[in-house]
C-alpha cells in the first residue's frame, strides 16, 4: 500500500468518526448490532475485514466512491431490489445519513483491491472478447464502453474488474430476471441478451482482471 493511500485512509477514518469505523472494520460475533435505534449489520460480517468480499458479497475495496454512494442510496430507497439487497442491505443502510455514506464510500475506495481469481481460466479469452467487443449479433454493446478498458469504472459506473466470479454471475442472472441496481440503469436490458455461456465467460474473465 502506498504511503499516500495509508494517509488518505486515516484522514477518511478521522472524518467518519468512531461509530462508522467500528461499523466498517471490527468483526462482529453476531448478525447485527444496535446503532441509533436501528439494526445495522457490520460491514465485515459479509464483506470481510479488508473489504475484499466473498462469493456472495462484492468486494468494496477500490470501488468507485460515487458508485458506492449511489448504491447505498438505492438500498435506502429500495430501488436496488434483488433478494440479498432486500434481506441485508435495505436494513444495513437505513441509519446512514448522506455525509456518513459519503465518508464510508471514500474509506472503501481508498483500500487497494485484489482480484478474486476464482473463475474458469479456460474462459478468459472468450470473456475478454465479450467484454471488449460485445456481441454484435445479439445487439450487445461492449462492456468497456462504460466500465473502461481495464474494467476500472468511472464516476458512478462501478469497477467490475476482479470481482468474484460467483457474484458477477449471480448479478447478471438477476438482472436478466428483471431485478434492478437503481433507477435508469441499463444492466437489466443488457443482461437479458446474454445466454448462460456468455455469462459464465464474462464472469470468469472479470474475476482475473487486476
Amino acid at each position: 500500500m502506498r504511503v499516500s493511500q495509508i494517509a488518505r485512509g486515516w484522514d477518511v477514518m478521522k472524518r467518519i468518526g468512531f461509530r462508522i469505523v467500528l461499523l466498517a472494520m471490527v468483526a462482529c460475533i453476531g448478525p447485527a448490532m444496535a446503532w441509533d435505534g436501528a439494526n445495522v449489520r457490520n460491514c465485515t460480517w459479509c464483506h470481510g475485514t479488508s473489504a475484499q468480499g466473498y462469493m456472495v458479497a462484492p468486494r468494496l475495496a477500490g470501488q468507485r466512491p460515487t458508485y458506492l454512494e449511489g448504491q447505498m442510496r438505492s438500498f435506502r430507497d429500495h430501488t436496488r431490489d434483488n433478494p440479498f439487497s432486500k434481506q441485508y442491505m435495505w436494513g444495513a443502510v437505513a441509519a446512514l445519513d448522506p455525509s456518513a455514506a459519503r465518508d464510508l464510500a471514500a474509506y472503501f475506495a481508498a483500500i487497494p483491491p485484489r482480484p478474486a481469481n476464482d473463475g474458469d481460466a479456460n474462459l478468459i479469452a472468450k470473456g475478454k472478447a465479450i467484454y471488449m467487443e460485445g456481441i454484435p449479433e445479439a445487439n450487445v454493446a461492449s462492456c468497456y464502453a462504460c466500465h473502461g478498458p481495464n474494467a476500472e469504472g468511472i464516476r458512478e459506473i462501478p469497477r467490475v474488474g476482479g470481482l468474484a466470479y460467483f457474484y458477477v454471475k449471480a448479478r447478471l442472472e438477476q438482472w436478466g430476471e428483471g431485478y434492478h441496481s437503481g433507477i435508469g440503469t441499463p444492466m437489466p436490458v443488457v443482461a437479458r441478451s446474454l445466454g448462460p455461456a456468455e455469462i459464465e465467460a464474462l464472469a470468469s474473465y472479470l474475476s482475473f482482471v487486476k
